[in-house]
C-alpha cells in the first residue's frame, strides 16, 4: 500500500507522522518528501485494510491537509518511464557510476552482447567500448558532454558522452556518473536521409480552403502519382510554379532535380542551349556543357510560360518528347533522356494553335494531364488565411510581432480583386508591414493600383439562387457602364438591347445620375 499526504511546509511534521508509525509498528519500506507539499509513504506489506483506522490520526496531525492512497510512488513512475523508454530506444544505451562501472542498459545492448543483464551490469565501462576513456574523463575537472567516435564490438559509432550531475548543498554540481548513447553509421545516415526529405504531403504549404482550391489539391496530388507531362494553366501570380514543386515532390522522381527553364525571359538561342547544352568545339569552345535536360535526368523540368517559347525551339521538344533523346548543339550523338515535364502558361494555348503560334501537335503531347489554377478573387475563403501566413511571415524576417487586422482591413482585402493574384497579395502585405508603426492594419496601410471591386464571375460561396445572382450581375454591369454611357440610347447600343429594354432595367435597379458618380 502506497499513501499521498497532502500537507502544508510545518517543520517536524514528517516527524509527526512517523511517530504514529512507530507507535503501531508499521514496517515502513520507502518514504518520499517532494517540494510542494507531498509526502508519499510506501508500506508493501501491509493491507488497506489493515491500515485504514490510522489515516484518521494521521489528519488530525497539525498541517495535514489530506491523506489518500496512490498506485505509485514518484521514484517508482520515472524508474519505470525511464526503462520504458530505454527499452523502445533503438540505439545502444549505457549508464555508468563515477568509477566507470556500469549501472544500468537497454535491452539492445544485451542483444547485441547476448548477455544477461547480471552478466554485464558492474563490469567496467572501458571493457566495452574503446577509443574514448570514459573513467578518465570523469576524474576530470571540468566535465562537458562529448561527442566521440569509438569502437563497440569491433564496429564504429558516435557516441554522445553525457555527465550526470547532482546539486550540492552549496550549490556545486557533483558527478553521479554519465550516460553513453551510441550511433551507428548506418543509424546516422537513415536519420540524415529522413531528415532531408520533403514533407509526406508536399502540398501542406499550399492554402486551399476554398472547395475549387481543395479540388485543385486533389486532382494535383492524383497527377503527381503518374509520370506523364503536365501542364498548369491560370493568372500570373497564381502559384503555378509552387503547384509544380509540390507534383514533383510527391512523385517517384523527387530524389531527382527540379530545374527551371524561363521560356519567356531569354533568347531563343540561348534557351537552346540551356535546354539542350552544347558539344565541345561548338561556338569555338573546347569544353561542352550540359543542359537542363542533361542535368534534370530522373527528375523533373519545369518549362515556365512555355507558350513563349518559339516555333523553332518547339520543334525540338516535340523530337524530345516523341523519341525520349536528343542531341546536344553541335553534336551528332543522341543522348537518351528521362525527365518529366512540367509546363506552365497564362496564355489560351488552344486559340494560340489556331492562330499558328503553338504547334497543335507539340500542345496536344504536353497537354496530357493538366490543371487550371483560379485566380484569387474566385478563392475569396483563401484570401484571409493567406494574409496571415504571409503577416506572420514578413513580420518574423523583420523582427516584428505580426500585427492584427481589423475588420475593415479584413473586408477589404477579401473585395479586392486582386489582378496579381497571390503574388500581388503578398507584395502588398510586405510593403505594409514594412512600414507599419502601430500593431494593426487599416486599409489605408495597403497600397494597391485603383480597381474595381466588383469582379464578373460568380464565387461558389454565393447565396441565394440563381436569379438572383444573375441580377446581381446584370446590375453590377449597368453600374459599371453607366457613367461612360449616361444616356439610355448610348448604353442600349453597347449593349446591343432597345431602348426600352435598357430603360426598363435602369429603372429596375435604382440606377441614375443621382445614384451614379459621374
Amino acid at each position: 500500500m502506497r499513501l499521498e499526504i497532502s500537507c502544508q511546509d510545518r517543520l517536524g511534521i514528517t516527524q509527526d507522522v512517523l511517530d504514529i508509525l512507530v507507535r503501531h509498528e508499521i514496517d515502513l519500506r520507502g518514504i518520499e518528501i517532494d517540494e510542494v507539499g507531498k509526502i508519499y509513504l510506501n508500506f508493501p506489506t501491509i493491507k488497506f485494510a489493515d491500515f485504514q483506522h490510522l489515516m484518521p490520526k494521521i489528519r488530525k496531525i497539525a498541517g495535514i491537509e489530506d491523506v489518500k492512497t496512490t498506485a505509485f510512488m514518484p521514484i517508482e513512475r520515472e524508474q519505470n518511464q525511464l526503462k520504458a523508454l530505454l527499452k523502445t530506444l533503438p540505439d545502444p544505451v549505457f549508464s555508468v557510476d563515477p568509477k566507470g562501472r556500469i549501472v544500468l542498459v537497454n535491452s539492445i545492448v544485451l542483444s547485441y552482447l547476448e548477455k544477461s543483464k547480471h552478466e554485464v551490469i558492474g563490469s567496467e565501462i572501458g571493457d566495452l567500448i574503446k577509443g574514448f576513456n570514459i573513467t578518465r574523463w570523469l576524474e576530470g575537472k571540468n566535465i562537458s558532454a562529448q561527442a566521440q567516435k569509438i569502437r563497440f564490438l569491433e564496429q564504429d559509432y558516435l557516441a554522445d558522452v553525457l555527465p550526470v550531475m547532482i546539486p550540492d548543498v552549496d550549490g556545486t554540481n557533483i558527478v553521479a556518473g554519465a550516460v553513453i548513447m551510441l550511433k551507428s553509421e548506418l543509424r546516422l545516415g537513415q536519420q540524415l536521409t529522413v531528415f532531408h526529405q520533403a514533407s509526406p504531403d508536399s502540398f501542406i504549404s499550399i492554402q486551399a480552403q476554398s472547395k475549387i482550391m481543395k479540388k485543385v489539391i486533389h486532382e494535383a496530388k492524383r497527377m503527381a502519382e503518374l509520370d506523364g507531362p503536365i501542364i498548369i494553366f491560370g493568372e500570373t501570380g497564381t502559384g503555378k510554379e509552387l503547384i509544380a514543386k509540390a507534383c514533383h515532390e510527391a512523385s517517384r522522381r523527387c530524389d531527382g532535380q527540379f530545374l527551371v527553364l524561363s521560356c519567356g525571359s531569354l533568347p531563343d538561342n540561348v534557351a537552346e542551349t540551356e535546354l539542350f547544352g552544347y558539344a565541345p568545339g561548338a561556338f569555338g569552345l573546347t569544353e561542352g556543357k550540359a543542359g537542363l535536360l542533361e542535368l534534370a535526368q530522373g527528375g523533373s523540368l519545369f518549362l515556365d510560360e512555355v507558350a513563349e517559347m518559339s516555333v523553332q525551339l518547339q520543334v525540338k521538344l516535340l523530337r524530345v518528347l516523341q523519341n525520349g533523346s536528343y542531341r546536344r548543339v553541335g553534336d551528332t550523338q543522341e543522348k537518351d533522356v528521362d525527365v518529366r515535364i512540367i509546363c506552365t502558361t497564362q496564355k489560351d494555348l488552344g486559340k494560340l494553335v489556331q492562330q499558328g503560334l503553338f504547334r497543335e501537335d507539340l500542345y496536344y503531347r504536353l497537354n496530357v494531364l493538366s490543371l487550371i489554377l483560379p485566380p484569387l478573387r474566385e478563392r475569396k475563403l483563401d484570401i484571409l488565411p493567406l494574409a496571415e501566413r504571409f503577416l506572420k511571415l514578413h513580420s518574423a524576417k523583420l523582427g516584428r510581432r505580426a500585427p492584427k487586422l481589423t475588420k475593415s482591413c479584413s473586408d477589404y482585402l477579401q473585395s479586392y480583386p486582386w489582378p496579381g493574384n497571390v503574388r500581388q497579395l503578398e507584395n502588398a502585405l510586405y510593403r505594409a508591414v514594412s512600414l507599419l508603426e502601430g500593431n494593426e492594419l487599416e486599409p489605408d496601410h495597403i497600397r494597391v493600383p485603383s480597381c474595381a471591386t466588383v469582379s464578373s464571375f460568380v464565387a461558389e460561396e454565393f447565396n441565394g439562387n440563381l436569379d438572383e445572382e444573375v441580377k446581381r450581375y446584370e446590375k453590377d454591369i449597368l453600374t459599371r457602364l453607366y457613367p461612360s454611357f449616361p444616356s439610355t440610347r448610348q448604353l442600349a447600343k453597347k449593349l446591343g438591347l432597345s431602348h426600352t429594354a435598357v430603360a426598363n432595367k435602369l429603372r429596375e435597379y435604382g440606377i441614375n445620375k443621382h445614384s451614379v458618380n459621374l
